[in-house]
């Protein structure tokens, strides 16, 4: 027994002592900044309205259009057989003037247990002028990177459904400059998701309706992208979990709450002296390594870890089926990135067409993701036949 109480002090102890020749401790490494290096980053921003009005959740919430990019399992569970949006964000205005994020999205239900669907996500930068080491101009690109998405989801049963994703990405955002003796060229590469959605609509409290759901989705399972020959880089590789409860008061109000956490499948860098590693884990490892990886390897150990967890809550009331509200935060640690926002928007359905806006509030002052909005159309082709009929 004595010996066991050592082992577990020492152990204790040594979480916190020395590492390497530079007297760093965990503790201190947990409260430094260190930010995980992956490439493609416009695959993490939220594309549509509604979840961009909800603190970007929405792994659980109920399904729409825009459903592959939070879960496509969700499809399996839509009321409609087919329909498509488009979704429109100007990006990063504050800054500059020219970056912009498009988002078309199409699903067709094929029975009353299966829906395919598929995107495009299209990331303009702008234009780019090149000048050599004397500042001279030396040409113009204009850079982006896109997604193009397929999805299929099946229902299990009436409260279980399954998707997978498949994802091939391109991002030309070097012009085929050099950096060193190296010539950069367009990264491509291709990736899936595997999601599951869990719904029960048969939940009463205080003798209200009410209907819990749950969703996970790992995302971006894909081969490394590389630029050059040299050097590959890590896709966004993410797991996503979320619940949401909706409660219907009446036959004309209803409030859903929700709430996601996220976790980057990628390697975290390690605490270096010179090429020496004296903290964590060396991050040139495979896909399937680094996934795995991502749990247990940061130098400032499980501090560190949890501040890589990032946190979405979201809420959406709607009245008469017609018209939403809604609000969200969303939160991640101050050495992960620091992005910490407010986020409000509003919908409203039509009989055939469904208009969202979203508008992201920063903590603080100054960030360049201030005054960001969000718009999205969808059209409804089964109300829209329905109402073809009714008026022919």
């Amino acid at each position: 027994m004595k010996k066991l109480i050592f082992t577990i002090a020492f152990f204790a102890y040594f979480g916190q002592i020395v590492f390497g020749q530079d007297g760093i401790t965990t503790e201190e490494l947990a409260g430094a900044n260190n930010t995980l290096e992956y490439s493609v980053s416009f695959l993490t921003i939220a594309p549509d309205s509604r979840a961009g009005a909800m603190g970007d959740v929405g792994a659980a919430t109920s399904a729409d259009y825009n459903s592959m990019r939070w879960n496509p399992a969700k499809y399996a569970f839509i009321d409609s057989d087919m329909g498509v949006s488009v979704s429109y964000t100007p990006w990063l205005r504050n800054l500059v003037n020219d970056i912009n994020l498009g988002y078309l999205s199409f699903y067709k239900r094929i029975d009353n247990k299966q829906t395919v669907a598929a995107t495009l996500l299209y990331f303009d930068l702008g234009d780019i002028q090149f000048t050599d080491e004397f500042g001279e101009y030396n040409g113009q690109h204009t850079p982006y990177e896109m997604s193009i998405d397929v999805a299929y989801a099946r229902s299990f049963s009436e409260r279980i459904s399954g998707g997978i994703a498949f994802r091939y990405i391109r991002s030309d955002i070097t012009g085929g400059a050099f950096v060193g003796d190296a010539e950069t060229k367009p990264g491509n590469a291709a990736a899936a998701d595997i999601s599951m959605y869990y719904i029960n609509d048969d939940i009463q409290i205080a003798e209200k309706n009410g209907t819990f759901s749950f969703g996970i989705n790992i995302s971006n399972i894909g081969n490394k992208i590389s630029y050059t020959e040299i050097e590959k880089d890590f896709l966004p590789a993410n797991l996503k979990l979320g619940v949401a409860y909706k409660y219907e008061a009446d036959d004309y109000n209803s409030l859903t709450l929700a709430f996601d956490i996220n976790k980057f499948l990628v390697p975290t860098p390690p605490a270096t002296n010179g090429d020496t590693i004296i903290a964590g884990y060396d991050p040139d490892v495979s896909v399937a390594e680094g996934m795995i990886q991502s749990f247990y390897d940061a130098p400032g150990g499980f501090e560190e870890e949890l501040h890589e967890y990032k946190y979405s809550i979201g809420a959406e009331y709607w009245y008469a089926n017609q018209f939403a509200v809604r609000a969200g935060y969303f939160h991640e640690h101050a050495t992960k990135g620091n992005r910490k926002y407010f986020t409000v928007g509003a919908g409203l359905k039509l009989n055939v067409f469904t208009i969202d806006f979203s508008y992201l509030l920063p903590v603080k002052q100054n960030n360049p993701l201030a005054n960001t909005v969000r718009f999205t159309l969808g059209l409804d082709f089964q109300a829209f036949k329905k109402a073809q009929r009714e008026n022919g």
